[in-house]
């Protein structure tokens, strides 16, 4: 019974990462080989060299980056179960200490995951719009309802996201079958007409298309590369249902689904040419078909915004855990797998950004040029980053090394050099999204660095301040508190007997920690060290994938002979107030950017889950 359950489980988790991980990839048969041969950089005429040529490179674009690239090696390297570039990077990062190893690639990847965050605006928005505009070929009278109803669906799918994304996948999931199925027949319809298209698996049909279209050819790498979006989300999923399930969903539905459907494109195109500037995914249903086939397509790109909607909220856990974003309040959604959450204040904004997106843009073409140069930087810094796991974690040797990963980035930056020429017609938005992220992650990294060193300053040891008054009075209790460095007294201890002479029978200063690991195992999650009778110094670590719990932390210390009443805590923190000043270290601009993010973080009594009756907080003034 126990085996048919876990079964049951595991179908479960593909069925569900169908339905949030292979959204966006999924969809991209919408509008990626269109785009490939109408868009105005790069016209393409409709012949055979052509078209075989574009249904060869997106063969084996779906097979080097995703099969090859994801799926058999990088969603290898995850951090303890957890994936995206963020998880990543950390495996480059000394397991103790803010000292990094790396430090330019390091940077790149936290660029790498700002760039996921333009991502995850454009992709909800060209998606739904891509779809919705398959309207026009029902009927023209809805043409000035297309940019409204993209409008609704956009809101009504954040609306839905504080269900959490297993609720989600659950709904979508089957929905993404009866899709995936549905384009595999659409595709098969017409490849029976043309078998011979299947030809194009040959990559000298590839060649022989640079050879007829040269510089065309080049720049049609940045809408091809179209058919391979959602890789990276795929990887920044990861964490949500398992490398296992994605896998499985990939092999067995996605990647035939999405192949029979680009052969049947390309056999369509090579019957009728002249059908190249309309939407002719929907013209290669039968006409009856078309308005369920738009339906099940709006469904389809709904839910293909979830994979990076899920995914960015990934990135901003890790990112906050890190400590390269302020603290704000993530929601967990699920009982049983911790991966699962939901972060508000990054759904809402991301919601107004599409809406924005979908206003400015008005059309899917025009999206397109927006689309693909973030997620092939990523792509390629994320090739990178995973270059040094391979030596450093896996202890692999140099050429080794190479051999697995310069194939790799000589097909990402390929597709990187044909996005270029985009940035003027609307790749600027995803890059000054990511520069700008970039900026407010560093600043707040640093900052908090500059916070801790004038703190530390006038720091002074434990076992000094304790020495140092004899008068103490013991008070009934238990007093805890937070502070950072570990061996050295806390403000609020010092204040404390230096103005009310008294001291908790039992006292704990305590240390939290965040491992560059997702998760730490409860056994080793606290270490306790006796300074003097009653006073005691506690040491807890949490992955960064983990909502710390400090009083849940310290309930589990009778373990290791540390007994208190929980209801009879008191809670001593700190609460800094951060001001820009002269003091030498960050550029003006940027202290003032860093004072406006402290004052907006989250308090450190939600994000510790303190009790707010059981709280003292001891203010200080820091300048940096």
């Amino acid at each position: 019974m126990s085996e048919q359950h876990a079964a049951v489980k595991r179908s479960a988790l593909v069925v569900g990462a169908l339905g949030v991980v292979y959204g966006d990839i999924g969809t991209s048969p919408l509008y990626a080989f269109r785009e490939a041969f109408i868009e105005e950089a790069h016209v393409l005429t409709v012949d055979r060299i052509n078209v075989y040529g574009v249904c060869s490179l997106a063969f084996w674009a779906l097979v080097m980056i995703i099969s090859l690239k994801y799926l058999f090696f990088v969603m290898k390297a995850d951090n303890h179960g957890e994936g995206g570039i963020l998880a990543l990077t950390s495996l480059v990062m000394q397991r103790k200490g803010s000292v990094v190893k790396a430090g330019l690639l390091v940077s790149l990847g936290v660029f790498g995951t700002a760039l996921l965050y333009g991502d995850g605006i454009i992709t909800p928005a060209i998606s739904v719009l891509s779809a919705v505009e398959g309207l026009n070929e029902v009927s023209t009278s809805f043409e000035r309802w297309i940019i409204p109803i993209a409008v609704a669906i956009l809101i009504g799918l954040f609306s839905v996201q504080k269900r959490g994304t297993g609720a989600v996948g659950r709904v979508f999931g089957p929905i993404m079958i009866v899709w995936f199925t549905v384009i595999a027949l659409l595709g098969l319809r017409h490849i029976v007409h043309a078998p011979e298209v299947i030809q194009s698996i040959n990559p000298v049909w590839a060649v022989r298309f640079f050879e007829h279209e040269s510089m065309k050819a080049f720049l049609a790498l940045g809408s091809i590369f179209l058919v391979v979006t959602g890789g990276e989300a795929l990887y920044a999923d990861m964490g949500h249902f398992g490398r296992k399930p994605i896998t499985v969903g990939w092999y067995c539905l996605v990647l035939p689904a999405l192949l029979l459907n680009y052969w049947g494109q390309g056999a369509f195109l090579l019957e009728n040419p002249e059908l190249v500037e309309q939407r002719f995914f929907f013209l290669m249903a039968p006409a009856a078909l078309k308005l369920p086939l738009v339906i099940l397509a709006t469904m389809a790109t709904i839910i293909a915004s979830q994979a990076l909607i899920s995914g960015v909220f990934s990135l901003t856990q890790q990112a906050v855990q890190l400590d390269y974003l302020p603290r704000i309040r993530i929601d967990h959604t699920s009982h049983h797998h911790s991966g699962q959450i939901y972060v508000p204040l990054v759904n809402w904004a991301l919601m107004v950004a599409c809406v924005g997106l979908v206003i400015g843009f008005q059309t899917s073409s025009n999206l397109a040029a927006a689309y693909g140069i973030a997620v092939t930087m990523t792509m390629a810094i994320t090739t990178l980053v995973f270059f040094r796991v391979l030596t450093d974690r896996w202890h692999w040797a140099r050429w080794k090394a190479f051999a697995v990963c310069v194939p790799m980035l000589v097909v990402e930056l390929g597709f990187l050099g044909a996005n270029i020429p985009k940035i003027p017609h609307g790749g600027w938005f995803a890059l000054g999204i990511g520069a700008l992220l970039m900026v407010q992650m560093s600043t707040w990294r640093r900052g908090r660095q500059l916070v801790a060193a004038r703190i530390k300053r006038g720091e002074r040891p434990i076992n000094e301040v304790l020495d140092g008054h004899t008068d103490i009075k013991k008070v009934n209790g238990t007093g805890v508190f937070l502070f950072k460095d570990l061996g050295m007294a806390p403000p609020a201890l010092i204040n404390n007997l230096h103005h009310n002479k008294v001291l908790h029978k039992t006292t704990l200063i305590v240390s939290v920690e965040t491992a560059d690991e997702p998760r730490i195992d409860p056994a080793e999650r606290a270490e306790v060290t006796k300074v003097e009778p009653g006073v005691f110094q506690v040491l807890i670590t949490y992955g960064f994938m983990e909502d710390p719990d400090v009083p849940a932390a310290l309930a589990a210390l009778d373990e290791l002979g540390l007994t208190f009443d929980p209801h009879d805590v008191t809670y001593f923190i700190g609460r800094e107030s951060v001001v820009a000043g002269k003091a030498p270290g960050m550029n003006p601009a940027l202290e003032h950017l860093f004072v406006w993010l402290n004052r907006g973080a989250d308090s450190a009594v939600r994000f510790f889950n303190l009790p707010d009756e059981q709280v003292f907080e001891v203010g200080s003034r820091v300048e940096i």
